[in-house]
């Protein structure tokens, strides 16, 4: 089977974790499968089964068709030190208004078999911090995208030749770098070398939290690690539900004062307490309707968002929640599959399923004002032995849509990018496409804002800022 482009973007974003036995159904298609010698667990989202297709249909309150609602005014932002730019992961409404590519800047090795670029990237004083696709680590003047410093992180040893993924958070002038090489480590911001590294008996897809001294951080074994951010000692451990198969694309745990909430490949979503991991409540975002193998991962690899008393996140087993902080009952939940993060701001919250759509719904109710479909115009058949080894679609061709990434809300516009290349701007508060823009190569990881200036990380290991 021929390994292209596509292929790997695909199976970056649906391929279960690579920890335990998985299911013979999805390890033909794990890039990583070597007969009895390799990782089994595995599921791709090049079968492109429609997860919704036995929902409920989402569809726009008749209530609120046109209707305004409350957005607070943009601020500018100079810091976003962490993979949601704050602990809670939510940054309400960014001030970012161009859309003109500035400059791209290449920072290392591009995803690839056996490698992808995972790393949201983060920012502080003036220097943006990205990872590629094999630990290596770099800061980039934010103004010119000139390399400061990097340091390859990889291990020596052959273990784990095909680990990957990971990714970055900072505070106090200190990089913490997660990584699927099995390790934890902490970098001096300004300089890149090493304060501490701490090993971990799992792989780490996701990137880190950093709040109150500690570092919270979720295995691909379904295990939220804490760490001391001064020494890299171990703290203690949550072990969620063990789950056959889970995507890859991992969620990094949202904090607000001493509660922490981490979801997991279980399609659990839960609190604990900061200090001790003592369990506050549990929530299942997952459906009863699953049909078929990809509808069988509960995972949620999107950052649960605390905003407002509220905690929103959304499943790849098509649940979309709002869930108060304090009690863990649902507010309201939306039969909505993704695998993206919400975006709360004012009176709303938006969400970009798997499918491609955009919703814009009211933070109190659930109820939609409106929903952007992007894959309209969009859809291609697509030839190729990968898709057809599926048995889905006609020989020879299958219809794909392309995937977005979580959005970003600057200066009145939503903002997502796709593994085709495209950036789409959309009216905040009407679902219009006001701008497109051709970034020229695939993007999987949410763009971000500093000073006025929006960064993306594209999957080719490039830069990209945008004004």
């Amino acid at each position: 089977m021929t390994f292209s482009r596509r292929n790997g973007l695909l199976v970056l974003l649906l391929t279960a974790s690579l920890a335990a036995t998985g299911c013979s159904t999805v390890s033909k298609i794990n890039p990583f499968h070597r007969g009895d010698k390799g990782p089994k667990e595995t599921a791709s989202a090049g079968n492109r089964i429609a997860i919704n297709a036995f929902d409920d249909k989402v569809e726009v309150a008749e209530g609120l068709k046109g209707a305004d609602f409350f957005l607070p005014d943009a601020k500018p932002v100079n810091q976003w030190p962490l993979p949601g730019g704050t602990p809670e992961q939510a940054m309400e409404h960014v001030q970012a208004a161009g859309l003109n590519v500035a400059w791209k800047r290449g920072f290392g090795e591009k995803s690839k078999r056996g490698s992808y670029v995972t790393a949201p990237p983060v920012a502080v004083n003036g220097k943006i911090y990205v990872m590629d696709g094999e630990a290596r680590v770099s800061a980039h003047d934010a103004q010119s995208g000139a390399e400061v410093w990097a340091v390859d992180l990889r291990p020596k040893n052959k273990r784990d030749r095909e680990a990957f993924g990971g990714g970055l958070a900072i505070a106090d002038g200190k990089l913490v770098v997660s990584s699927g090489y099995r390790f934890v480590a902490e970098l001096n911001a300004d300089t890149g070398a090493v304060i501490w590294k701490t090993a971990t008996e799992q792989p780490i897809h996701a990137a880190p939290t950093i709040s109150g001294g500690r570092v919270f951080v979720v295995a691909i074994d379904n295990t939220l690690l804490t760490f001391d951010a001064a020494t890299g000692a171990d703290g203690w451990t949550y072990q969620a539900l063990s789950e056959s198969a889970r995507i890859l694309a991992a969620s990094s745990p949202a904090v607000s004062g001493d509660t922490v909430v981490a979801s997991f490949g279980s399609g659990e979503l839960v609190a604990l307490r900061t200090a001790n991991g003592n369990d506050l409540w549990n929530e299942a975002l997952s459906r009863a309707s699953r049909t078929n193998a990809l509808s069988e991962i509960r995972d949620i690899p999107g950052r649960p968002v605390i905003y407002n008393g509220d905690v929103f996140a959304v499943s790849h087993s098509g649940v979309f929640a709002a869930t108060d902080l304090r009690t863990g009952q649902p507010r309201w939940t939306l039969p909505i599959t993704g695998i993206t993060t919400p975006w709360p701001a004012g009176d709303v919250v938006y969400v970009v399923d798997k499918g491609g759509k955009v919703y814009c719904a009211s933070r109190e109710t659930g109820q939609v004002y409106w929903i952007r479909d992007l894959s309209e115009g969009r859809v291609k058949k697509v030839r190729g032995a990968f898709f057809n080894k599926l048995g889905k679609g006609k020989k020879g061709k299958n219809i794909v849509h392309p995937l977005w990434s979580s959005p970003l809300l600057a200066s009145g516009k939503l903002i997502t990018a796709s593994d085709t290349g495209e950036l789409v701007a959309l009216n905040a508060k009407t679902g219009a496409v006001e701008k497109s823009v051709n970034l020229g190569e695939p993007v999987l990881i949410a763009p971000i804002a500093l000073n006025g200036t929006i960064y993306v990380v594209t999957d080719e290991a490039k830069l990209i800022a945008l004004r």
